[in-house]
This record gives structure tokens, sequence and C-alpha cells, in this order.
């Protein structure tokens, strides 16, 4: 899961994920388009899909720590973005205030704390489950934003309660197969509300500040957290194969370029609802990937848990554009 950086929001009811990570548009009080919905945004629209679903498999089959993994993960993305970040935006780097440029940082450590989560998660319990647990993302923006004062329409907690019952009976199934599977579980919860942590920061941040030197401000701060992590944890941070560096530069690409960034494209002309709700996806299309590529099969008992997980997802997101 990787989160890109979150849009203004304009509502009580977060996005459908982070990330990794910090990703979708908010599911916003949007009437949604009153045309028929451009193809080539639809087409782009299962393009980032794909690139999204991919990362979890990715990661879990890549022969590398899950913290390097996340800490390179950033690094490139921070090389690519930031020569373009200095030379078009650097007066407006040299002048975010000090509120803004804290609250950049903040952002930048929850989302290394959602990549340290959620990606050794993957190593422990299966692609589809810790999927399912970290789309579980706008959850956990609902109950802060509660604690804030915010109140949400009733279908929007309808849909919370419906998605933490499949969380309940996804835990019980994982709890039944091995401890180290619900501890992956457990991982990829507290991943969620980490990026939720993310997403509000975020959007508060995105009130002033472009996306592009917010990015930029976000993801260094990323990268150096997880380095000191890194370091503290004794991870190695080098000495794979060749190969191993090329299904890093593919996770990049699919998640952070293809992935989010298309999604925050077409979010214009599709709406945040449709755009929030089909990025749902990510779960059935990560746990498809897993079972053809890795031979990762969840039990019986799990399909029921992760349909109660997307649909109080789908809720959520109807709820907030009602």
């Amino acid at each position: 899961m990787t989160a890109p950086p979150p849009r203004p929001a304009r509502s009580a009811v977060p996005a459908a994920r982070p990330a990794t990570a910090p990703s979708a548009a908010p599911a916003t009080a949007d009437p949604g388009p009153a045309h028929p919905l451009p193809t080539l945004d639809l087409l782009l629209l299962a393009v980032s899909i794909g690139g999204i679903s991919l990362s979890g498999p990715l990661i879990s089959a890549t022969a590398a720590p899950a913290l390097a993994i996340a800490l390179w993960r950033n690094v490139m993305s921070v090389g690519v973005l930031g020569p373009y970040a200095l030379l078009r935006h650097r007066a407006e780097l040299r002048g975010i205030g000090r509120r803004a440029l804290l609250l950049a940082v903040a952002a930048g450590a929850l989302l290394a704390v959602h990549f340290a989560l959620w990606m050794p998660s993957l190593r422990m319990t299966s692609v589809a489950s810790a999927t399912a647990l970290v789309t579980t993302t706008p959850l956990w923006t609902i109950l802060l934003m509660r604690l804030m004062g915010v109140r949400a329409p009733r279908l929007v907690w309808l849909g919370t309660v419906v998605a933490f019952a499949g969380v309940l009976v996804l835990t019980g199934v994982d709890l039944s197969l091995s401890p180290r599977a619900l501890l992956g579980d457990a991982l990829a919860l507290a991943a969620g509300l980490a990026a939720a942590g993310y997403m509000l920061l975020g959007a508060e941040v995105r009130k002033t500040v472009s996306t592009t030197a917010y990015t930029l401000v976000c993801y260094a701060t990323t990268a150096a957290v997880l380095l000191g992590i890194c370091l503290v944890a004794g991870t190695p941070l080098a000495g794979w194969p060749a190969g191993v560096w090329w299904q890093i530069v593919l996770l990049m690409v699919a998640a952070q370029l293809l992935g989010h960034s298309l999604s925050n494209r077409v979010v214009r002309s599709l709406g945040p609802s449709v755009t929030s709700t089909a990025i749902l996806l990510e779960t059935p299309g990560a746990a498809l990937i897993a079972a053809l590529w890795l031979g990762q099969w969840p039990p019986a008992a799990a399909y029921p848990a992760v349909v109660l997980i997307l649909l109080g997802l789908v809720l959520v997101a109807r709820g907030g554009r009602r």
C-alpha cells in the first residue's frame, strides 16, 4: 500500500485508502458527473487499480527485508519527484509556513509508520488479509474525526459496523491458522490507522500547499524516518541480486506512478465517489494476483469476511457522497 498525498478534504468522510498508502481521493459530498463517464479515464482508472493491486503480491515476493523495500521505494520516489519540485516549486518550498511544514513532516512520519507496519504484515499473513485490513483506513479516519467533533451520516456508521464485523471474522479465521497470521492482521490494522492520521494531516496541509511541494516534504520525511528505523533494527540495505532492485523499481512505478498518480488524475472527471469505491477492487485484485502468482489461496472462511469489509467500505463511500 503506498499512499499518495491526499487532496483537500471537503467532507467528514475520508478516502477509501491511504497508503501504501496514502491513496485514493476522498469520498466527499459530490453529486458525481452528470454526463457519461469518459472512456479514457475509466481505462486509466483500471490501470491505476491494477498497479495498486500489484503492490501487495510484489512486496511479498521480493527477496529483501520489508523495511528495506519500504525505504528504497520512498527514496526512489524522492529521486524522481525531487528535481521537478526543486525546479518548478523552489519558491513555494522556501516559503512554506512553520505550521504547514511541521504538519507535513508529521504526515511523513505517520506514512513511514504505515509502511513499517503494513509491508512486514504481508510476510506474516496472506496478501488478501493484509490488503483487506489495511483498506480500513476510512473507518479509522471516521473514528478519529468523531473524536474531533465531526459527525458522520448514519449510512457511514452502518458501513463502519459492517466492515468491522468483517474484520472480526477475518482475524478469527487467521487465529485458527496461526498466531503469526493474527499478528500480521494486527500490523495491517495498525497500518490502516497510521494511514488515517497521515491523510488527515495531509488534507490540512493541502489547503495551503501544492501537491508537489507537500509530496516532496512528506516523502523525504518518510524516507528519513524509515532509514532511522532500518538502522536501529539492523536491517540490511543492500547486497541483493539485480533482480531484487528491479522489483523495487517496479513497485515504485506500479504503486506510485501508475497506481496513485492516475487515480488522482481521473478523480476530477469521474468524481471522488466513483474513484474511491473503484479502488476497493484492490483487495480482490491483490488476492487474485497472489493466488495465481504466489499460490496464496485464502481459506474458504476468509472470503465472507473480505466481502463484509468491502461491503462496509462501499456503504461508507456512499454515505459520504450523500
